[in-house]
């Protein structure tokens, strides 16, 4: 597995992910709440290390 080149631009509560093959994907963080345009998942922050990720795709079986 070789390295990858992985650059993240703040916006604000916008984010905005870049690869070697340039833009991926976009993000939107306020709070602990956050939504990325790639996997289409709602994220929250929860205390110490654990998170929750509601992926938009599993919620409509």
């Amino acid at each position: 597995m070789g390295l990858m080149f992985r650059k993240r631009k703040k916006y604000g509560p916008l984010i905005l992910n870049f690869t070697e093959n340039g833009f991926s994907s976009w993000s939107v963080k306020i709070g602990r709440w956050s939504w990325n345009s790639r996997a289409r998942a709602h994220r929250v922050d929860l205390p110490g290390p654990l998170s929750w990720k509601q992926d938009k795709s599993r919620s409509r079986a």
